[in-house]
């Protein structure tokens, strides 16, 4: 039996706790509430009519009944608000307005260099954000929450980006107390890969509780999800497996500072570089994955052992967390199964058998859309909380 008989009988706070069993879509009566809650049917009739004055649910098909009128139905309406939601790449910014679904309403994508600073990014993000729901006839008091993905550390209980080493000017920048000198609305900030993690599960694995996302591209990172919940750890940066040392890269230096890094060893970057010392005409990772689809050989045995080092750090993920899915994401992942593969031979060679046995190691099915879709759910999941209902409710 759910507990949500905390608050007034019939104040806002018991309803948005109830809310909490409508926002999964699902429709449900009156009396098959009263019984999972175990609350009184007038309580249920006052809360639900509560949550109906704020357009959150809405009756649907009645469900069928043995004789009488059929008892009516409620389920979440995903239409009642909107959010936006923000993909703020290195070179790239996207920008989404959503239902309560995640449905992408509309969306935006630019070329944009995070490195032009937060002001003039976020400027554009807001102006941007605002043109979107000017463009599909909504109210901006209809937003109720802002997610935004960027590419570096983020102290999660501030919004603020911390030493991120390809967003100069961002270090420390209040993320969230800008946004909402324009825009009076929650504003969730998160790395980009964190947030990957989100719109890959949301998307795919919706009933998966132990998911690994991992992002290989410029960088490489990975977004961890355990009995359902994104693990961001103390600070914020669990699942930077970018800059564990791999024994094969023992002389090589990265950005960081230190050498043998994963990513100085397996990033886009990384590859191109192995490749042009070989004598290839390659400059980035969209060149190495241009390679592969030619059939190269050396790129395509690059890009394999690059799956392997990635797979001998995740290696260690696996016995860490024991996750039920690892997806590839992030640009090099376009390289197709010759990555994957890679991790495959490692992990599945490396690991414990009771570990593998129903381990699924595979491609990003949200792809390119992991981002926008992982910083809707980010607001959703805050603006669909008691607390974000109570806080719609006070609006």
């Amino acid at each position: 039996m759910v507990d949500i008989s905390r608050g007034s009988a019939l104040g806002i706070s018991g309803a948005s706790e109830l809310f909490q069993l409508l926002r999964d879509g699902a429709p449900r009566t009156r009396a098959s509430l009263a019984q999972t809650t175990g609350l009184a049917r007038s309580t249920i009739a006052a809360r639900v009519d509560e949550l109906m004055r704020l357009g959150l649910v809405t009756p649907v098909a009645d469900a069928a009944s043995t004789g009488g009128r059929p008892p009516s139905q409620f389920a979440l309406n995903p239409a009642a608000r909107i959010v936006l939601a923000a993909d703020l790449g290195a070179s790239h910014a996207t920008i989404a307005v959503t239902d309560l679904s995640g449905t992408v309403l509309a969306e935006r994508s630019e070329p944009m260099d995070i490195a032009r600073g937060p002001e003039t990014v976020l400027g554009w993000m807001v102006e941007a954000g605002l043109a979107l729901v000017a463009e599909l006839g909504r109210d901006r008091k209809e937003l109720v929450a802002i997610g935004i993905g960027v590419p570096g550390p983020v102290e999660h209980s501030t919004g603020r980006p911390v030493n991120p080493p390809i967003m100069p000017g961002w270090d420390r920048f209040d993320v969230p107390g800008w946004v909402q000198q324009h825009l009076e609305v929650p504003v969730l900030v998160d790395n980009d890969v964190n947030i990957m993690a989100l719109g890959e599960r949301a998307l795919a694995w919706p009933n998966v509780e132990h998911l690994v996302f991992v992002k290989v591209a410029t960088g490489i990172g990975s977004g961890v999800i355990s009995g359902g919940l994104l693990q961001r750890g103390a600070q914020g940066i669990a699942g930077d497996i970018g800059h564990v040392r791999v024994a094969r890269g023992a002389d090589v230096p990265c950005h960081c500072g230190n050498r043998g890094c994963l990513e100085a060893l397996a990033s886009g970057p990384a590859i191109a570089r192995a490749l042009r010392e070989q004598g290839a005409d390659v400059h980035s990772g969209s060149d190495v994955v241009e390679l592969v689809k030619r059939g190269d050989i050396d790129a395509i045995q690059a890009v394999r052992q690059a799956g392997r080092d990635i797979g001998e750090v995740l290696t260690a993920c696996v016995s860490l967390v024991n996750p039920s899915v690892i997806a590839i994401g992030g640009s090099m992942a376009r390289a197709g199964e010759h990555l994957i593969a890679g991790v495959r031979e490692v992990v599945y060679t490396r690991s414990m058998p009771l570990a593998t046995e129903h381990l699924a190691i595979v491609q990003s099915a949200a792809a390119e859309n992991a981002a926008v879709l992982g910083a809707s759910m980010l607001a959703i999941h805050h603006a669909l909380s008691p607390e974000g209902i109570d806080a719609l409710a006070a609006r």
